[in-house]
Order: structure tokens, then sequence, then C-alpha cells
């Protein structure tokens, strides 16, 4: 009996960690969401005031760089959506990594569910969109499919820590693994598709930097002596040439923000775990978490929604009731708010038909169909997309994003409701089992895992 309560008890501080994991990243994300809409808001105001003609011109205002006979130059617009954004992929391919080295991903029957419910977010809605712009005739429209396939990690979070603090783990961790994975496939997506031209030489040496900063980071204890807060000095230089040469070869820029951070380590060095097994000090990934991420939430995707967001509703063929009746704008609402749940429910429950599988345990699928709401929440990537698909001085371009904005709020309010209402009923049952948390300062609910294991 003894021997089993080791494990038992491992597991659900395993859990407890887990949970605070997630809280963190919600109490975080919280204001970098309301900061991105914020920022949205503003850039809509600013491109149809009296400021307009400054707003666009500085978006189109060229920075020039020079390094002796060397010369390289990049528009605002530019800058921000291939050169600041890549700081918020590279968030996203840290959360990746740590999510298959120990997160849900890890587990291949944990990650079942979330990945084939992604894979059904991402198909639905690129049909959705596809079916509804052939039909009303808007044939040049086709190539933005992928315009709603991808979740706003930052807004989702963001809406789901306001209306949700007494909701399950597990569904704070469904959503999560659900978004990652969804962005991971626009990343794909966007790096297979929207490239027009590669140039060979320019991509090969942006990824021999990346090795050369991923050997780096696996070592940088041994070679340098150094530990995880002081390792970044070395390795920024060397991520900030490998996307230089991203940039150059035409794949998109934040690609490379997706590879550097896959090179990163989750853990500490074996050497370290092994000499100090108790030690609480956090591995390179973390660090650079703690690091990067105000300055992506507070900075970074801002200032891309700022200039990204921005649309001229200024005359008659182009205001906003004429945008939003327009068939890319119908084609993109319809997808996030009617084809990102229906494709993220639908696919889930096919899956959970097969022996063995099932939703994550405290999970009911009213919580599922709030989360799968969230998932229509497509702003960020969603915005980056629209540019790829149709540019910036388009009326594609600015259907889609009234269609990406008016569609992403749709969504957050319809998940607002059922997941608020959820809340209150988690809330209710928390308030009857308040009585029995355990002496160990672990809620009761997180050891849920530790029952099915009994």
């Amino acid at each position: 009996m003894a021997q089993n309560a080791e494990p038992s008890g491992s597991l659900a501080q395993s859990k407890y960690r887990e949970a605070l994991w997630i809280e963190r990243i919600l109490r975080q994300e919280t204001i970098g969401g309301l900061i991105i809409v914020g920022a949205a808001v503003i850039a809509v105001v600013l491109a149809n005031s009296a400021w307009s003609d400054n707003y666009f011109g500085f978006r189109e205002t060229y920075l020039s760089f020079a390094f002796g006979d060397f010369a390289w130059k990049i528009s605002v617009g530019h800058l921000t959506a291939d050169g600041l954004l890549a700081i918020f992929f590279f968030l996203v391919g840290l959360e990746l990594k740590r999510e298959f080295v120990s997160g849900e991903l890890r587990d291949p029957r944990k990650a079942l569910v979330p990945v084939v419910a992604a894979i059904g977010g991402v198909l639905v809605p690129a049909g959705i969109y596809l079916y509804i712009v052939n039909s009303m005739g808007e044939l040049d429209a086709a190539r933005g499919w992928a315009i709603p396939i991808a979740t706003d990690i930052a807004f989702a979070l963001a809406v789901l820590a306001l209306v949700g603090t007494w909701l399950p783990l597990a569904l704070r961790t469904f959503l999560l693994t659900l978004a990652v994975v969804d962005d991971l496939i626009g990343i794909t997506i966007i790096a297979l598709v929207y490239t027009d031209e590669v140039v060979l030489a320019n991509l090969g040496l942006s990824l021999v930097f990346i090795l050369a900063y991923g050997f780096l980071a696996q070592r940088y204890s041994e070679l340098f002596h150094l530990r995880p807060g002081a390792a970044w000095v070395i390795l920024t230089p060397l991520g900030l040439v490998a996307w230089f040469f991203m940039y150059g070869s035409g794949v998109h820029a934040t690609i490379a923000g997706v590879l550097l951070a896959m090179t990163v380590p989750v853990l500490r060095p074996k050497k370290d775990r092994l000499a100090n097994p108790n030690s609480t000090e956090e591995g390179l990934a973390e660090v650079f978490e703690h690091r990067f991420r105000p300055m992506s939430a507070g900075i970074a995707v801002p200032l891309f929604a700022f200039f990204a967001a921005g649309v001229s509703l200024g005359n008659d063929e182009q205001s906003f009731w004429y945008l939003l009746t327009q068939p890319v704008s119908i084609a993109v609402i319809a997808a996030l708010v009617i084809g990102k749940p229906l494709g993220v429910v639908v696919s889930t429950w096919l899956i959970t038909r097969l022996p063995g599988v099932s939703m994550p345990k405290g999970m009911a699928w009213i919580d599922l169909l709030g989360v799968a709401l969230l998932a229509g929440i497509g702003f960020t990537v969603s915005l980056l997309i629209g540019e790829l698909s149709f540019g910036v001085e388009n009326i594609l371009g600015d259907e889609a994003k009234i269609g990406i904005l008016f569609g992403s709020v749709l969504a957050a309010m319809f998940a607002a409701l059922v997941l608020g209402s959820r809340n209150r009923h988690y809330r209710a049952v928390r308030a009857r089992e308040e009585k029995d948390l355990d002496r160990d300062g672990v809620p009761d609910v997180l050891q849920d895992a530790e029952e099915t294991q009994s």
C-alpha cells in the first residue's frame, strides 16, 4: 500500500504544477489580449479619422539600415508583420515544445482528442469559406481559404480568464493544446502555401544559424558555464541573424521564430538535474518565456494589430455595412462563428467513438462547445494570413479584416455566454466541496487523474 501512495501523490503534485503554469499563462494573456483588442480598435478609429492619411502613410514608411556598402530597407507594416510578430511565433514554438516534452502532447492518448479537434477546426472552416466565396461568385477570393483556420491564443485565453475563473483545469489545458496545434497548422500553411519564390542561398544560411542557435542553446551550460538567465545574451544575436536570412529567403520570416524555439531545451541540462534533482531552477525555455512574453503581449502583437487592423470606411463603396455584406466578410464570419465550433465538436465526437478514447475527465460536452466557440477567435494569425492572401491595399483584404474583426468579437461573445454559465455552475460545485480540501494544499479537483490511476 505504501508503494502506491507515492506515485499517487507525485501525480497530484504534477497536476498542481500544471495548474499553476496554466494560471500564469492565463494571467499574462488576459492583459495581452485586452491590449491587442484595444490596439485594433484604435487602428480602425484612426483609419477613419482626420489622421487617416498619417496612419496609412506611417504604415507604408520605409526604414533603412546601412552597413558600409550594404543597405537594407523594410516598411513599418512589414516590420511589424514579419519582424515583431516573429516574437509571438517564437513563444508559440516554445509552448509547442513544452507540450511535446512535458505537456499534453507527450502522451499520445491524451493528445489525440485535442489534436483531432484542432484538425477538424481547420478543415471545416476552410471548406465553409471556399463554399461561400465560390457560391457567391467571388472566385478570386479563394486564395484566402486559410484565413479562418487558426485560433488566436492571446485573445482566446483572455476571454477564458475573464469569464472562466472556476472552470476545470482539463478545459483550460484542452483549449491551450487545441490553440497551439491550430497555430502549428497555420504556420505550416504559411510556409507551404504563401511562399511564392524561395531564395535557397538565404534559406540555407538561415537554417545554418538556426542550427548554431540550437547547438548553443543545448550546450550553453557546459560551453559558457552560464545559468539560463544569462544565455539569452549570446543566443539573441544569432536568432536575429537567422531571422534576417529567413526574411530574405522569401519564406515568411515568422517561421524562423518557430524553428528557433523548437531548438530551445525545456528541461534543465541532464547533468544539472542529476546533480541537483530538487532544484527549482527553470529551464531555458521557461526563462525565455518569462523574458519574451511581456514583449510579445505588450509590444509586438499590439503593434501588429495596430497596423494590420486599420481599414478605411470613408466612402459608400467601402462603408462598414458594404464590406460586412461582401462574400469574403460573410465567408470569414461564417467560418469563424459556425465552422470552427462545428469542426471542433464534430471531430471530437467522432474520435471519441473509438474504443478507449474519451473526453478529458471533468470536462462536459457543453464545456467543449464553449471551447469550440473560443477557437473561433482568429484574430492575430487570421490578420496575417489575410495580408498574405490579398495584400494591404486591396478591397478583398479590407473585407477580410472586417470579417475577422466582426467574426472574432462575435465568437468571443457567444463563448463568454456559454462559459460564463458553466463558470457559475463550477463555482457552485466548488463551494459545496470547499470543506473537503486536502491538508497538502492541492485542491481535490486537481486530483481527478489520481483517482483514475487507482
